[in-house]
């Protein structure tokens, strides 16, 4: 249970938002351009007849939508591509590179490959997979993890493969680039529950709950309700298999954090490990709801924050509450409507 003298709850339908560092882009190279012409293994024509059907028979993932971009990959394609294994069987669509150009020349020889382990020593790497796959050259077949490799969160390493390692350094790179972080503060400082992932997210929650925190200060206002919708839609959630009471039919977990005071199961209070990590995160909820408390229940104060994000909850007695809640929804969604029984007592 909880130890709350009142518990402020915040729902939200988090939508995560990928950042991109821009720049003046570089002239491509023409270094080994006729060199590739010549190694063609086929003419532009040739090459226009088998395309034929191909788009129809390999086609873009749905979330793709029909669009590609050079300047970034979007967050479905890390998701399934940090999942491979060595041992994941691949299909390449076959010539999928127009003949004349060094990429030709390079996927007509990397394509043959039938497993990631297969790719890797045929010369590609992640970025590789990622530019592929969102344009529809590859097939997964699998099998594959059922969650991203996390090697921060490993004791014995001695089971890894060459494609973990490199995916993992990869991907460690790929989020404190894309997210404007720097790599050694993925790993330092991470909760022992935290995934990369979530380290990077809640990173950036941090910061941009500062940002706001600082300014609301500066210019002598409240913080806003776009400001809080930010950090959350930031903030990665952890999966929650703890709260049987509110978790919908079917689940067996739900995405919810909570911050400030929490007791264990032993009877300790104590802070949770996010409260003490994310330090400006909780400041900025607990500034937004004090700004905002109706003047009827002027002097109501909690211990205790439970941050939600996208499920409904079932019908249920929070009985660990001493006291009322407060509630606030953020984020577009569908339903959300709150019932509540006040003649109940038990």
């Amino acid at each position: 249970g909880k130890a709350k003298k009142g518990v402020a709850k915040m729902v939200t339908k988090a939508k995560r938002v990928a950042v991109v560092s821009s720049g003046a882009k570089k002239p491509r190279s023409r270094e080994g351009a006729e060199e590739a012409k010549a190694a063609a293994r086929m003419t532009t024509e040739e090459w226009r007849k088998l395309q034929e059907g191909m788009s129809e028979r390999w086609p873009q993932p749905a979330y793709m939508q029909g669009s590609v971009t050079s300047t970034k990959y979007h967050d479905e394609t890390y998701e399934i591509v940090t999942r491979w294994r060595a041992d994941t069987k691949i299909r390449y669509r076959p010539h999928a590179k127009a003949p004349g150009s060094k990429s030709h020349v390079r996927y007509e020889e990397y394509s043959r490959a039938r497993t990631v382990s297969e790719a890797l020593a045929l010369g590609t790497w992640p970025s590789d997979w990622c530019w592929d796959y969102e344009r529809g050259f590859i097939k997964v077949l699998g099998p594959v993890r059922d969650e991203p490799l996390d090697i921060t969160k490993m004791t014995d390493e001695s089971g890894l493969t060459e494609v973990d390692r490199v995916i993992h350094r990869w991907h460690k790179r790929e989020l404190a680039r894309n997210l404007g972080l720097k790599v050694e503060d993925l790993v330092i400082g991470k909760g022992s529950g935290e995934s990369l992932v979530m380290r990077a997210h809640r990173l950036v929650a941090q910061r941009d709950a500062r940002t706001a925190l600082d300014a609301s200060r500066k210019e002598g206002r409240k913080v806003s309700e776009d400001e809080v919708l930010k950090v959350l839609r930031a903030w990665r959630f952890a999966r929650n298999v703890s709260r049987l009471n509110v978790m919908p039919e079917g689940q067996d977990w739900v995405f919810s954090d909570t911050l400030g005071l929490l007791r264990d199961r032993t009877g300790d209070i104590h802070l949770t490990s996010a409260t003490e990590v994310y330090p400006e995160v909780v400041q900025l909820f607990n500034a937004y709801l004090l700004d905002r408390l109706p003047s009827e229940v002027a002097d109501f104060r909690w211990t205790t924050i439970n941050v939600n994000c996208n499920y409904s909850a079932k019908m249920h007695r929070d009985g660990n509450n001493f006291g009322p809640s407060f509630i606030k929804a953020f984020g577009d969604f569908e339903g959300g409507l709150l019932k509540y029984w006040p003649e109940d007592d038990k």
